[in-house]
């Protein structure tokens, strides 16, 4: 199983916003849903083996967690304004505990640090940054957690709690990349060693 994290700092928690805005209205919700394709989509299929949390900052009501899971995933499609219809969907639940708000994709008011003390139990944590090491030397196995930002880095008090728990500093290579082409990345380089 692999799994992203992505820390969405000015996505919105209301489900109130346009779908042809999802660039400004919707706090950046555009650079979600591209690591979503990113994470999820083959040619012809779905990935079933991966797990997608997506932390969401933005107001009015922060946080809200949204969680995607791949074997379950049904009515995910390319384009992202179905994407985001999907996210509006679950922002539009009332949460007590995690809720489904449609087959594979639930929401929660879980925090960063709640989500943490979760996943850390049964993965490995893996930070991608820029001063890491190459990921190109570094050997993954069993399950593993990648945590990364959207268009903006980890704060340092994301930073701090993530540190906690002693998670592997990575980097993709010589340059740094949109958040979603990191996912791309990750998944090529974990199916090159899976082949």
């Amino acid at each position: 199983m692999r799994r992203f994290i992505v820390i969405g700092h000015r996505a919105t928690t209301s489900g109130s916003f346009k779908l042809d805005d999802l660039c400004g209205g919707a706090g950046r919700l555009d650079v979600l849903l591209r690591c979503i394709n990113s994470a999820f989509f083959l040619s012809h299929d779905i990935r079933r083996d991966v797990e997608m949390f997506l932390v969401l900052l933005g107001p009015p009501s922060p946080p809200k967690t949204l969680r995607f899971v791949g074997n379950e995933l049904k009515y995910l499609n390319p384009d992202e304004r179905s994407t985001g219809a999907l996210v509006r969907n679950a922002l539009m639940q009332k949460t007590s505990g995690e809720e489904r708000s449609s087959p594979g994709i639930y929401i929660s008011d879980r925090s960063y640090a709640e989500l943490f003390s979760n996943v850390s139990k049964e993965t490995n944590i893996v930070y991608l940054k820029e001063d890491g090491v190459d990921i190109r030397d570094v050997d993954f196995s069993g399950d593993v957690t990648f945590v990364l930002g959207d268009d903006q880095d980890l704060t340092p008090e994301e930073e701090k709690a993530l540190i906690a728990y002693q998670p592997d500093k990575v980097r993709l290579g010589p340059i740094s990349y949109h958040a979603d082409h990191c996912i791309t990345v990750v998944n090529n380089e974990l199916d090159r060693r899976i082949v």
